[in-house]
């Protein structure tokens, strides 16, 4: 890696058209079960109205949204896998297809990391150099994707309002496990800002009004899900 680019990295600095926006597993199944599951989606929900407004693409995955178990395994115990239902209502059908996600977007899986090879051919077709990640369970898909991101020299830069587990315990470890591993925790509004960089940017004006009518929900997340935590 060169000298610049090593300082962008320590600096966090963030390239728009070399980013990529990450929903990890938002699903329905999850809803009745995640600590302060609302936030997550809300904030959400404000960056995907943010990539279209940026044209930031956006990769979405579900973790065994369907599972029909395919002809015994004696490896596989049968209560292995669990169908976890579909993606949360989002606007990620919003996207201009195939500009700002794939056609196969939302993907399923069964890995726990979000990095399976299509997700990873989809990067190198986009040269992307920085990820912003959000979604569940933080100490599970969430940890084990900025992980393989950062294994692959990709900038990850974890949304503290925008994951949680259904442990509420479990994230604030999860963000410090992350931040040990050299991943950026921020939020929402913060990583927004630093991707228009200037206010003569053409979307600071809709990401700004994006930013006031999501105000109240940007606030509740972040006291449901950062407030006390000490990070």
């Amino acid at each position: 890696m060169g000298s610049v680019s090593a300082a962008a990295k320590r600096l966090a600095k963030v390239t728009p058209d070399k980013t990529a926006f990450f929903v990890c597993d938002i699903q329905e199944r999850f809803r009745t079960v995640i600590h302060a599951y609302p936030a997550v989606i809300s904030t959400t929900e404000k960056m995907l109205k943010a990539a279209k407004l940026l044209n930031v693409p956006v990769i979405a995955t579900e973790q065994n949204p369907k599972f029909s178990p395919p002809k015994p395994n004696p490896h596989v115990p049968p209560t292995a896998l669990v169908a976890l239902g579909a993606t949360v209502p989002l606007p990620l059908m919003d996207l201009p297809c195939p500009a700002l996600r794939p056609e196969w977007v939302p993907l399923a899986k069964t890995k726990f990391s979000m990095i399976v090879p299509q997700v990873e051919q989809q990067l190198k077709e986009w040269d992307t150099k920085h990820v912003v990640l959000m979604g569940i369970e933080s100490h599970v898909c969430v940890l084990q994707t900025t992980l393989d991101l950062l294994e692959r020299d990709i900038d990850v830069h974890v949304l503290a309002d925008g994951i949680s587990s259904a442990n509420a315990d479990e994230v604030g470890l999860a963000i410090k496990r992350m931040r040990d591993a050299g991943a950026h925790i921020t939020t929402s509004e913060s990583i927004l800002f630093q991707i228009l960089d200037d206010a003569a940017h053409p979307a600071f004006k809709p990401i700004a009004g994006l930013i006031k009518e999501s105000k109240d929900a940007t606030k509740s997340a972040l006291e449901t899900l950062i407030a006390g935590k000490a990070l």
